[in-house]
């Protein structure tokens, strides 16, 4: 009942601000986090069987989240500017980040105008370099753990809890650290 409410709400909100969400969040998922839509075009597509606990945030018309089956998200936050996937059986901890841009520009000089861009309503997210961001099927990403734009986690991966990912990591690997190495191989009897 409550889960029906959460959808329901969220399709209303969704379709309000001209995101249209009908069919792309399977019906058995139960969702308790939040899903936030910055701006029309943007898309998310939930598959069956997921946990969603975290924050969701479209920050573009261009972004495109796509979540497989049975993935539980817990309180972490995915920031999409343009494409973040994520695949089948994924465990997500709490505390961490997902993100798929700078958000910031390096340059004082851009940067410096975020703040009235925020109080406006409209950040140029053009001025920030955005590159794709991939969690393959069957990983498992630890307690505040940062991935940055442009990572593939390959299948099977485990990321150390507080690491923080800014080159892909291989499959049927663990990788921990600040920048994140990877420390081991998963042998074949443990996958």
């Amino acid at each position: 009942m409550i889960r029906d409410f959460l959808v329901r709400t969220l399709r209303r909100r969704a379709l309000v601000r001209g995101f249209v969400c009908q069919g792309l969040i399977a019906p058995d998922v139960k969702l308790t986090g939040l899903i936030d839509v910055r701006e029309l075009g943007a898309e998310v597509r939930i598959g069956h069987g997921c946990i969603i606990e975290g924050r969701i945030v479209c920050e573009t018309k261009d972004s495109r989240i796509a979540i497989g089956n049975n993935v539980y998200f817990g309180g972490s936050i995915i920031d999409c500017a343009a494409s973040i996937t994520l695949g089948s059986d994924i465990l997500v901890s709490y505390g961490g980040v997902i993100t798929d841009s700078d958000n910031h520009s390096p340059r004082l000089s851009i940067r410096r105008r975020d703040v009235a861009d925020w109080r406006n309503g409209k950040h140029d997210w053009h001025l920030h370099e955005q590159k794709p961001v991939v969690i393959q099927d069957g990983a498992w990403i630890g307690a505040h753990v940062i991935i940055l734009k442009g990572v593939e986690v390959g299948e099977g991966a485990i990321i150390g809890a507080g690491s923080v990912v800014r080159r892909s990591i291989p499959a049927w690997t663990v990788a921990v650290g600040n920048p994140a190495e990877v420390i081991r191989e998963i042998a074949p009897n443990d996958r």
